[in-house]
């Protein structure tokens, strides 16, 4: 599959019924998160009830999925104890939720004898896979996007494998 992948915004209008995205790193060193994650550790806390204050674009093309009743799901594969970045990643959740997403968490240490792919991913109506690679500091690196059917089962049945293991945010404590 050519290698040229549209905006994640361009993808998910695409969608009619899933998107689920697999999350294994315990840190991102993405540049346009760097103020927040800054300010968050400075010990500042977003209002959830406050949409103006952190509502992004992101946030707009999930609503909109979710209200032509795309189902969206993340699943997050944390090492314990859980490090500054994903203590970061747990306190924006809130978010990810109100925009309509379904969050789960799994311990790595619960996840040891399932197969993942060694990227987070995107999986979109079960037809397309949108990988995210990172370098080993957790800066962005590139995306790619598969459409092989047996790459695309494999990456979904490793989704689900994690979701059924894994607990609901409003379960999970850190």
């Amino acid at each position: 599959m050519s290698q040229t992948v549209p905006p994640f915004a361009d993808l998910i209008a695409d969608c009619t019924s899933t998107a689920f995205h697999l999350e294994t790193r315990d840190a991102y060193g993405i540049a346009a998160e760097d103020a927040e994650f800054a300010a968050w550790r400075a010990g500042h806390r977003v209002d959830v009830a406050d949409r103006s204050a952190w509502w992004t674009s992101f946030h707009t093309v999930i609503a909109e999925a979710v209200a032509r009743s795309v189902v969206v799901r993340r699943a997050r594969v944390v090492s314990e104890p859980v490090s500054d970045y994903i203590r970061y990643e747990y306190a924006c959740t809130p978010q990810n939720i109100a925009a309509g997403e379904d969050v789960r968490w799994l311990p790595r240490a619960r996840a040891s004898d399932l197969l993942l792919p060694g990227n987070d991913y995107w999986v979109l109506d079960n037809r397309l896979v949108r990988f995210g690679l990172f370098a080993g500091d957790g800066a962005f690196v590139a995306h790619t996007l598969e459409d092989a059917p047996d790459v695309v089962k494999q990456c979904s049945d490793a989704f689900q494998a994690v979701w059924d293991r894994a607990t609901p945010h409003a379960a999970y404590e850190i």
